[in-house]
């Protein structure tokens, strides 16, 4: 059992929680992630560590509360134990050797993975610039934690309701317009802006590193659910990644398999417990 020992609601969808588990803590890095279950019915899901503490032993993670685990997870209280915490897993971000500057980019909940990618390398003695995008003013999260690890913060949001309205390849853009120059750019977030980073940095020849989040399982490659395909060969997100050359992805397949369980997931959303109030397992 995995004791809880913080939440926070960063907005109405997203939730930080912080969980008791000092073996994961002892050896996660930034870029691996864990897979958590609330019970013994319930299902696999993997969240990104966006943080870890290996001297308190406490690992955090950040989820938006979208689909029926998320949501049970999201009723739980600090003091509240969850039955499994799987990890580190995955392959840790493999920085490239000699970067100077790095911009680092992250889309809504995507914020929380690009957290921990920009505190490495910003330790690292790395300069990071980060562009944070989100739909408006009242879904922005984690401000402050990024504003600490990073040169430059830049937030847009689409409809301008706070810092520069546009999206992140805007601002991307006019950054390398304007003459910065960028040895490594690291996307996370919905596949769709990933695919548009990577197409504003290839031509320039900067290497995009991006984080995948396809359907996953077991986390160990056995299932083969998580597969992608880079450049042109298939490769196991859980056991290869989650961290991919950008310019080798296939997004366009990727977004059809994410797609493939829309309607299942949305009627797991609506089936509620009417004791609780809460979603139920099946």
């Amino acid at each position: 059992m995995y004791k809880i020992l913080e939440k926070r609601e960063l907005n109405d969808q997203v939730t930080l929680m912080t969980f008791d588990a000092p073996l994961i803590a002892k050896k996660a890095k930034a870029g691996q992630f864990v897979i958590f279950r609330t019970d013994e019915k319930g299902e696999r899901v993997p969240l990104t560590v966006a943080d870890y503490d290996r001297e308190k032993g406490t690992v955090t993670i950040i989820f938006q509360k979208v689909g029926k685990s998320t949501m049970q997870l999201g009723l739980m209280e600090e003091g509240d134990s969850i039955l499994d915490l799987v990890g580190p897993l995955g392959v840790p971000t493999e920085f490239p050797e000699g970067v100077k500057r790095v911009a680092v980019i992250g889309g809504g909940v995507g914020c929380a993975i690009a957290y921990p990618q920009a505190k490495a390398l910003f330790n690292a003695g790395v300069e990071v610039d980060i562009i944070a995008g989100f739909r408006s003013k009242d879904i922005v999260i984690l401000e402050d934690e990024m504003r600490a690890v990073c040169k430059n913060l830049y937030v847009t949001t689409d409809d301008g309701t706070y810092g520069e309205k546009g999206f992140v390849t805007n601002k991307l853009q006019a950054l390398i317009d304007a003459g910065v120059h960028y040895d490594c750019v690291i996307a996370i977030g919905p596949v769709p802006m990933m695919k548009f980073v990577c197409a504003v940095t290839k031509p320039y020849g900067i290497k995009t590193i991006v984080s995948l989040n396809p359907i996953m399982i077991d986390g160990t490659g056995m299932c083969g659910g998580c597969r992608v395909r880079v450049g042109g060969k298939i490769k196991y997100a859980c056991v290869d990644g989650p961290d991919f050359d950008g310019h080798e992805v296939d997004f366009d397949e990727l977004m059809h398999r994410n797609s493939a369980y829309r309607e299942l997931e949305q009627k797991a959303r609506e089936h509620i417990c009417r004791i609780t109030g809460g979603v139920r397992n099946a």
